[in-house]
């Protein structure tokens, strides 16, 4: 007896398996797709020419039986689908009140077809959002600059002056909007949401070690409002995907935590799990803490008392929440209408004057404490982190004000985009930093106008006496400064006289007529003192290995003859020993060196 054929497989059904397999194995759709894309026809999924796919308001995915395509092709496909069910697209609730009719499905529910303009900006959102994700390839070319608004704005503005003839897309709707009773049997929103978050996390554990919550941790009401900014706040969503929640009873015992603190350095928000908040009072505590992180609270104390710097900072950010409306201010928090619109500098002022209204005042660490941390609280699993703080948290605020303010999701106070727009400001150069610190450091010396020397410029009226510039009678100590110089050889010649002359520049604009010099390759030679405008004329390198500063900067701080308060400008480039300085000091290098030790004072990188 002969054995039964096998029925042969259709290799382009199996494209269309691949690619929903790609798209089901994404963490951003995991819980969102179940089951598989069916390929029948039937009513009304009656497909046309042009068409591809559609998704039912409850997830259903039907597919074109006849179409013939990629893998990569169909998982652009299926991942669009899943979007416009994860932006909302489908939900009434949500979706622009608008219809061209109503079609009775099999399941007894009324799902209404969207509005052509509805749609094509719908679909135009989505693809958008695809080409950053980079999952699949879109069958068809994109517009090459499209719109940066969301689909409701692209809905008006078509509306009102018509639809470009490059945004028309072809065939049927490729999704339905449901009913009331769907979208609250099927949420896909916040699966969407729970989705981004994965995501996210997945990613930063590739890139650069674990960022979720402590192992074995039960996930808690502050894992979903750090997920709800991903995926619904782009203000704070690049912040959201760095930072880690430590939920630890212990830890917040030991360290009297009583609902929340944060480390900058370490970007950990460390919460207290024992603390019963509803889901808005969360995010209102983890939007807090970001904010503290980002803005560089920590940092910016300066010799200003930490506590009372710490509380005048909550007043500034507890207003902005306040402001914006993110989630809902726990009871007791620090809060004053009346500074609406003050930085933390001036309300430090206003508050650092009442001492004895401070014992009383709470953050969200407690009492007298203060929620900005100045070290990561050891604990299980604390990863190291290797980057620049300044540069993440700078970039994450941009990135995440542009994205806010682009989508159009709400406002910002002016204060907050003014901070935001401070640190996306681009760094000084370093000779305009050079010329800072000589103004800070080297004080010139005051010229007065007197009478006893007439003015010169005034020769057309001789009659009419007027002052002239003098210097003062009286025996005073003119400014100078030191330069520690490295003359070795593998110092650059070009960018060596570049900072010499600009030294000079600001020594002239700061009357300082001389300055102490002293040389150093393998030993240090004292030039003593020298006309600013000279040091470049009797530079010379030496060509020796081996650079000794710490010798030249011992001259300076031990000679009888330089002042005490006499600032100390060293200039290498940084292939020398390591250098202690016990006064003020600076240190001038060229682009991309880098110091064998820990400056303790300003690096000025010369270009």
């Amino acid at each position: 007896m002969a054995s039964p054929r096998r029925k042969k497989a259709d290799p382009w059904r199996e494209a269309v398996h691949q690619g929903w397999r790609s798209v089901a194995a994404h963490p951003m759709f995991r819980g969102m797709v179940y089951g598989s894309p069916s390929p029948h026809p039937g009513e009304p999924h009656d497909f046309g020419r042009g068409d591809w796919a559609v998704v039912t308001p409850e997830g259903r995915v039907v597919h074109h039986p006849a179409r013939r395509a990629e893998p990569e092709e169909w998982a652009w496909v299926f991942a669009h689908l899943m979007l416009h069910l994860g932006f909302g697209h489908a939900d009434p609730r949500t979706a622009v009140p608008r219809d061209i009719g109503a079609e009775l499905l099999d399941r007894g529910h009324v799902w209404r077809t969207p509005d052509p303009l509805y749609r094509a900006a719908c679909c135009l959102v989505v693809d958008r959002f695809l080409v950053t994700m980079k999952l699949g390839r879109c069958p068809e070319p994109l517009p090459d600059e499209p719109p940066r608004q969301d689909e409701r704005a692209l809905t008006d503005t078509w509306r009102m002056f018509g639809q470009p003839a490059a945004y028309i897309p072809e065939g049927r709707p490729d999704f339905w909007i449901g009913d009331e009773r769907t979208a609250k049997r099927e949420d896909f929103q916040k699966l969407f949401a729970a989705g981004i978050a994965e995501a996210a996390t997945a990613a930063l554990d590739a890139a650069g070690g674990p960022r979720s919550t402590v192992k074995d941790q039960a996930a808690g009401p502050w894992d979903a409002a750090l997920a709800w900014f991903v995926s619904s706040y782009p203000l704070l969503g690049a912040l959201a995907t760095g930072m880690k929640i430590v939920a630890n009873a212990d830890l917040a015992r030991g360290w009297d935590i009583s609902i929340a603190a944060v480390n900058a350095e370490a970007a950990e928000i460390y919460v207290n799990p024992l603390v019963t908040l509803s889901a808005e009072e969360w995010r209102f505590v983890l939007a807090h803490e970001m904010l503290h992180a980002a803005l560089r609270h920590g940092e910016r104390v300066g010799g200003r008392d930490p506590y009372i710097w710490n509380v005048a900072a909550d007043y500034v950010i507890n207003g902005w929440l306040a402001e914006m409306g993110v989630g809902e201010m726990p009871e007791g928090l620090l809060f004053d209408r009346s500074l609406s619109g003050s930085s933390v500098e001036e309300v430090y002022d206003r508050v650092a004057v009442d001492l004895r209204r401070l014992r009383k005042l709470a953050t969200l660490r407690g009492r007298g404490l203060g929620d900005v941390l100045d070290r990561p609280l050891p604990h299980a699993g604390a990863p190291g982190r290797y980057l620049d703080l300044d540069e993440y948290y700078r970039r994450a605020l941009c990135a995440g004000l542009a994205y806010h303010q682009n989508a159009g999701r709400g406002y910002v106070p002016a204060g907050l985009e003014q901070e935001i727009r401070a640190l996306d400001q681009p760094p000084l150069p370093w000779d305009a930093a050079l010329a800072r610190w000589f103004e800070e450091h080297v004080p010139s010396v005051e010229r007065r106008r007197s009478y006893a020397r007439a003015s010169r410029r005034q020769s057309a009226t001789p009659h009419i006496p007027r002052p002239g510039w003098v210097r003062p009678e009286e025996t005073v100590q003119r400014a100078t400064f030191g330069v520690v110089l490295d003359t070795s050889g593998s110092m650059d010649t070009r960018l060596l006289g570049k900072a010499l002359g600009a030294i000079a520049a600001y020594a002239a604009a700061r009357d300082v007529p001389r300055a102490r010099v002293v040389f150093c390759d393998a030993m240090a030679y004292d030039a003593g003192y020298m006309p600013v405008e000279e040091i470049a004329g009797r530079v010379r390198v030496r060509g020796r290995g081996g650079t000794v500063l710490q010798p030249g900067v011992d001259l300076l701080e031990r000679a009888d003859d330089f002042p005490r308060e006499g600032p100390i400008l060293v200039i290498t480039d940084g292939w020398c020993d390591v250098v202690r300085v016990r006064r003020e000091h600076a240190f001038l290098i060229p682009e991309g060196a880098a110091l064998p030790f820990r400056p303790h004072g300003p690096v000025f990188r010369m270009s």
